[in-house]
């Protein structure tokens, strides 16, 4: 008796152990962002192109809006991080179409601290930590990049990077100053007018708590003085 048990242990393990487990179930795919969905262009209308990172995203939907019957406002398909990913990805997003006006920021992710995994924050004060892109490198870039939109025909518009508020979480206040003063002397020595976000961002109670991000109102906010400065860009405005 004792060895039918065994035998039949011996089947049943051998048994289980043939049987495929079952396949991890995957996560199910997030939606894009709303503002990524690509847009069908109007005939007719003048083609604008918003590049930018998740502030930009905030205030894409709104500009659309007030700009609808005015201009067709595409965006970059992405978060446009940093300068170096700017460089490496602006072709691509230029393409071959033709734009009017071009609205472009970089800054945030540049003067974000970072560690072994760029992809993660990091504390400041942490050994290790360093910024994603240097000043003196951010400029650089920015001057490249502007060589590479100014080659489009295209009317540039340079956004200035909005407030670093205290106890954001991997940066550090005040930083974007110094890149914001790095990015007016690539545009004065390029000729680009610049949309003075930075002041219209510092109205209190737009920001998030110790967050760069914006609120719902306070995106639609911003997103008022982008569609006045593209506006004024417009093909046949003075």
């Amino acid at each position: 008796m004792k060895s039918i048990l065994l035998l039949a242990l011996i089947a049943t393990s051998a048994l289980a152990a043939d049987t495929p487990s079952p396949a991890p179930k995957k996560a199910p795919k997030r939606a894009p962002h709303p503002s990524l969905v690509k847009v069908e262009d109007v005939a007719g209308l003048p083609r604008v192109l918003l590049i930018g990172d998740s502030i930009s995203m905030g205030y894409t939907l709104d500009v659309r809006e007030m700009l609808k019957g005015k201009a067709n406002v595409h965006r970059i398909p992405t978060n446009g991080g940093p300068t170096t990913n700017g460089l490496k990805n602006i072709k691509a997003w230029l393409g071959d179409s033709k734009w009017d006006v071009i609205h472009f920021n970089w800054g945030l992710h540049d003067l974000k601290y970072i560690a072994e995994d760029p992809s993660k924050r990091a504390d400041p004060k942490a050994p290790g930590s360093h910024l994603q892109v240097p000043l003196a490198d951010y400029e650089k870039n920015l001057a490249e990049l502007v060589k590479l939109m100014q080659a489009t025909g295209a009317k540039l518009i340079w956004c200035n990077t909005t407030p670093v508020p205290a106890g954001s979480d991997g940066r550090v206040e005040g930083d974007e100053k110094k890149y914001n003063e790095a990015a007016a002397r690539v545009m004065t020595a390029a000729g680009i007018p610049v949309n003075a976000l930075y002041g219209r961002a510092s109205r209190p109670g737009l920001q998030k708590p110790a967050d760069v991000h914006f609120t719902d109102d306070g995106s639609r906010y911003l997103a008022g003085k982008v569609a006045e400065e593209i506006t004024a860009a417009l093909p046949g405005k003075p």
